[in-house]
């Protein structure tokens, strides 16, 4: 009976040990969030205020001289709102450089400062320096084919406020 006793403690404490350390570096490994959604769709054209015009016109975009504003309520929070930016650039643009490409992705994060430090041990090319502004930080970064992407830690409330102060309306 002792031999059992003994052989069922033994079991159950490995088993609450190799839980606490599976929890343990589960949560250290997801402590850093990555991308948690699409911020914006940039892309080149000949034309970009017509471009603009006929989306309007044809999709029912809601259009300002940037491009579009998409909005929606956040999945984590359904509460909270966020939101997706679309935009026509000039086909001349040096804005998606050193990228060959004609479009450019911007992903949503929630901790820049944290993700380029990450992205830097990583390996991963960083173009520039994190840039602030009231409705967010920027970054660029290169993938593994040489696509500039564009990543945002988003201030939703101020990004709406700069919307409504320039007399911009969003897609619902």
């Amino acid at each position: 009976m002792k031999n059992n006793f003994k052989l069922i403690l033994a079991f159950s404490a490995t088993f609450i040990f190799g839980y606490a350390f599976k929890s343990i570096t589960n949560q250290t490994e997801n402590k850093l969030k990555r991308v948690n959604g699409i911020g914006g769709i940039f892309f080149k054209c000949k034309d970009p205020k017509a471009v603009r015009e006929w989306y309007k016109t044809h999709l029912g975009l809601n259009t300002n001289e940037y491009g579009s504003v998409f909005e929606w309520f956040q999945g984590a929070d359904n509460t909270q709102k966020g939101f997706t930016q679309w935009s026509p650039f000039n086909e001349n643009t040096k804005y998606f450089e050193p990228s060959t490409k004609d479009f450019m992705i911007n992903y949503r994060v929630n901790d820049l400062n944290k993700l380029v430090d990450a992205l830097k041990k990583e390996g991963v090319t960083i173009i520039d320096s994190i840039e602030t502004y009231s409705y967010g930080k920027f970054v660029h970064v290169l993938d593994n084919e040489g696509n500039k992407i564009e990543l945002w830690e988003p201030n939703d409330k101020e990004f709406e406020l700069l919307g409504k102060q320039i007399g911009a309306e969003t897609t619902k």
